[in-house]
């Protein structure tokens, strides 16, 4: 009597179209493939363990974010999910690069608006094996946008300084990245001793708090990765009105 055949393992919506399955938690050896990955950097050794990647990272990151932008939409958050466009690649863009190594040594993907990576506004999940976070605010936003934002804080100081504040009663501070500005940008230099100064200096608006291993390695982070969006919506909301003004 023949065999039948095997069934399939469930796949995430990135190639089927398919809602993703519920999130239980990122696999240990989600975590281990990519410690081994870094260590290998080979490409037959990817070929040969693409279904770990698939399986152990991919499938399950999109399940997290999926969940994530429904328990979002119920509290009238408007961040999306699509596994089509807010996943990132685990190949890297070598083509200019000095460093040829084919791969990346995490996975990530994100929520916006519109479920795109170039929407300013994003809400991002990290996994790194003993460097995962989750961030949420405006990264590498345009000079045009960045620009808007500035501007937004400068005419509507008040606004902005009440976003800060419900940051602050939620333990958020704004990262300060090493590519900040050294002086206020040309049209700012009001803002000279101000709250405000250190804030125009920077080029990304970014909550960046950590996020432990194992907490990813459980079904339960779905909520605390809700909370912290919940918690940051006071600068998204912000950086949306002063966009869309």
């Amino acid at each position: 009597m023949p065999r039948p055949p095997a069934r399939r393992p469930p796949r995430a919506a990135t190639e089927e179209g398919l809602p993703p399955p519920p999130f239980e938690g990122i696999p240990a050896d989600g975590f281990a493939f990519l410690a081994e990955l870094a260590a290998s950097q080979d490409r037959d050794w990817y070929a040969a363990n693409r279904a770990r990647w698939e399986l152990g990272l991919r499938d399950p990151l999109a399940a997290l974010l999926a969940a994530v932008a429904d328990r979002c939409a119920a509290a009238r958050l408007p961040l999306r999910f699509d596994a089509r466009r807010g996943l990132f690649r685990l190949h890297r863009d070598t083509r200019f690069a000095r460093d040829k190594r084919p791969f990346k040594t995490n996975a990530g993907g994100l929520l916006s608006r519109d479920g795109g990576k170039d929407r300013p506004g994003l809400l991002y999940v990290h996994v790194e094996p003993g460097n995962c976070f989750t961030a949420c605010g405006f990264w590498q936003p345009s000079p045009p946008v960045l620009g808007r934002l500035r501007a937004a804080v400068l005419e509507d100081r008040g606004a902005w300084r009440q976003a800060r504040r419900a940051l602050d009663g939620a333990g958020l501070a704004l990262a300060a990245m090493d590519d900040a500005l050294a002086r206020l940008p040309r049209g700012c230099e009001a803002a000279r001793g101000t709250p405000e100064e250190a804030l125009l200096k920077q080029r990304h608006w970014i909550l960046r708090p950590p996020l432990p291993d194992a907490l990813l390695q459980d079904e339960a982070a779905v909520a605390p990765v809700t909370e912290f969006a919940r918690q940051a919506a006071p600068l998204l909301r912000f950086g949306w009105a002063a966009l869309e003004g």
